[in-house]
């Protein structure tokens, strides 16, 4: 996949040195001519990243949303995709605790010695050629 600024670059260059159209040129290249008009700005979120990262320093257990909760407090920022986007940018991921699995010893099966030691029940559901469908309640003694 080419992407829309390599797009856009070659339709300038169709433009520039075969005295195509713009037109012509987004159609041939494929690019809207919006897009090829567009000219991106660049933010400066200088203030923001600084700020994020010194309450990251402060609070290193907080994840992006109480940090970003600290900046819409004070102002800074709106939008929290935006203080995602910076939090994963400055790699200032908050790692999660692996949950602790409950150790159970195995213990081996019980040989069975005698008639009705052990009883047990199950649910069994098939379906007819029909399409109907059945369960039956299994005993096993």
């Amino acid at each position: 996949m080419v992407k829309p600024s390599a797009r856009k670059a070659v339709a300038r260059e169709l433009i520039d040195t075969h005295r195509l159209s713009e037109r012509s040129a987004c159609l041939a290249v494929g690019v809207s001519r919006s897009g090829f008009r567009y000219q991106a700005t660049s933010k400066t979120d200088n203030v923001l990243r600084s700020r994020l990262k010194e309450l990251a320093a402060q609070y290193p257990r907080y994840g992006y949303l109480m940090l970003h909760g600290l900046l819409k407090a004070e102002g800074l920022v709106v939008n929290r995709k935006r203080t995602y986007r910076l939090y994963s940018e400055e790699a200032l991921q908050v790692r999660t605790k692996k949950r602790k699995k409950l150790q159970r010893p195995r213990l081996p099966t019980e040989v069975l010695m005698a008639v009705n030691q052990r009883w047990s029940m199950d649910f069994v559901a098939d379906q007819l050629s029909n399409g109907r469908r059945f369960r039956i309640l299994n005993f096993e003694f």
